[in-house]
């Protein structure tokens, strides 16, 4: 790979979150990893140990004990990195995690960067680039469904339908660049209709890759939805009711909200940011709360989904449907919900507002609650996650997805228009490179690298 040598030297790091714990974890990685750690380790000598062992005993710096540990073995190249790793379980204080770390420095270790034990598990190719950021999302997952995502990913099940495109590919651009070598006999080894039938299989699976990525980003960076309406319409009150606590100070006073209050809710594995904004009126004399209401405006424009809530004793139709209509104008993805429904019978609301969309409840009662829940789930994912079939969540991933599309359509063109074999091949070649960028499996800049493993933590 283009400007990227494997590293020799030996790098350290504290593997577990910072603060107190009963246990701290110190990776090492490299080919003097294992002697390095036999220098401070006098109970057994490590070099003479099997693979994938664990030894107890004292840790020392010389005559200083630094603590009694668990030395685990993996030697190359059956480890993470494809190297030598040591693995010291410590007890948690991070005093004590320090002391080691330096005591390995100076045995002639080198601090890991981020990200770097992850980095030379791709150079030694113990997994592609695709699959290394899937390591960084499942350290990152917070849900069920951003878990299983990254999980099928980690296993290879995104880059081994890459792969397979990949190789199809590349046996039909072998058999046009063998045509060109026999230019002058005017052949044809590659079958054009059998190009044409596997382009266009091949912009499907595209296609359903870029697609999935609507909802990869959902379950990655969930969904932002903002609660609007107008003072004492009860948006503190539902906030409180979908959190099933008091998060949000709730009084009659209008203009109790002047800020945007967020909080996050997990409805069948997605995360929810949901948004309390202060209440939206056109005409008020308190500078704060025009503030508050500039911000609410604000949230509303950047956010995935819209809870229009309403007063049904204070709304009537026709104020209705004038929000309504805002709503629509601004291609704003809306779920319109009457509140304080107490007492009043549904059928007389449906045929005062004729809208069957409007979810009905009550926040104080805590009423139809849960159909608001499914709604928003409903609205921004659309039905069961399948976590088996592969679901595009990296934005790096879609960019070159949308280029694979884009080199599969001029592929596509070209041959509609008889181009000649050698700018044919020009476009199967850039469709390879980006499938190629996608996993790693071209000449990949560090300094891509290091933008992608920079969002690691030191450790991994």
């Amino acid at each position: 790979m283009k400007g990227l040598t494997k590293w020799t030297d030996t790098i350290v790091a504290i593997a577990t979150p910072p603060g107190l714990g009963a246990l701290g974890i110190i990776r090492l990685s490299g080919a003097t990893a294992i002697p390095l750690v036999n220098n401070l380790f006098p109970s057994k000598d490590l070099v003479a140990q099997s693979s994938h062992t664990l030894h107890v005993g004292f840790l020392k710096n010389g005559d200083i004990i630094l603590d009694e540990v668990v030395v685990s073995l993996y030697k190359a190249p059956r480890s993470y990195t494809g190297e030598d790793i040591v693995e010291i379980s410590c007890h948690g204080s991070p005093y004590i995690l320090q002391q080691v770390v330096q005591a390995c420095i100076a045995q002639g270790a080198r601090l890991a960067t981020q990200g770097e034990f992850t980095q030379r598990a791709f150079l030694n190719n113990k997994m592609d680039l695709a699959q290394a950021e899937a390591v960084a999302d499942l350290i990152a997952a917070d849900t069920e469904a951003m878990k299983q995502t990254a999980m099928r990913q980690l296993r290879g099940g995104f880059s081994n339908d890459l792969n397979h495109l990949r190789e199809q590919l590349i046996n039909f651009a072998a058999l046009i660049e063998l045509e060109l070598d026999f230019s002058q006999e005017d052949v044809e080894f590659a079958d054009r209709t059998a190009l044409h039938q596997l382009i266009t299989s091949l912009k499907i699976k595209i296609d359903e890759l870029v697609q999935s990525f609507k909802l990869g980003n959902v379950i990655k960076n969930g969904v932002s939805v903002a609660i609007i309406g107008k003072p004492n319409a009860g948006k503190s009150t539902l906030l409180n009711a979908l959190l099933n606590e008091e998060r949000a100070i709730v009084s009659d006073i209008a203009g109790t909200t002047r800020d945007t209050i967020e909080e996050t809710l997990n409805i069948n594995g997605v995360l929810f940011r949901l948004i309390d904004t202060a209440g939206i009126r056109e005409h008020t004399t308190d500078v704060i709360e025009q503030i508050g209401v500039g911000r609410s405006l604000a949230k509303m424009r950047e956010a995935n989904v819209v809870v229009y809530l309403f007063d049904v004793y204070e709304t009537d139709a026709a104020s209705y449907q004038l929000q309504i209509t805002n709503l629509k104008t601004d291609n704003i993805l809306y779920l319109p919900v009457g509140n304080k429904v107490d007492g009043l019978l549904i059928n007389d609301l449906q045929q005062k507002y004729t809208d069957d969309s409007i979810i009905y409840l009550s926040a104080k009662d805590k009423t139809n609650i849960q159909q608001l829940k499914q709604a928003l789930y409903n609205i921004a994912v659309g039905g069961n996650i399948n976590t088996e079939s592969t679901i595009v969540t990296n934005a790096r991933h879609h960019a070159a997805l949308l280029k694979i599309q884009e080199s599969l359509q001029d592929i596509d063109a070209g041959m509609q228009e008889g181009l000649t074999s050698d700018l044919l091949v020009l476009d199967i070649r850039r469709c390879l490179h980006y499938l190629g960028e996608i996993t790693g499996r071209i000449e990949v800049d560090r300094d891509i690298l290091g933008t992608i493993f920079g969002k690691f933590c030191i450790g991994k």
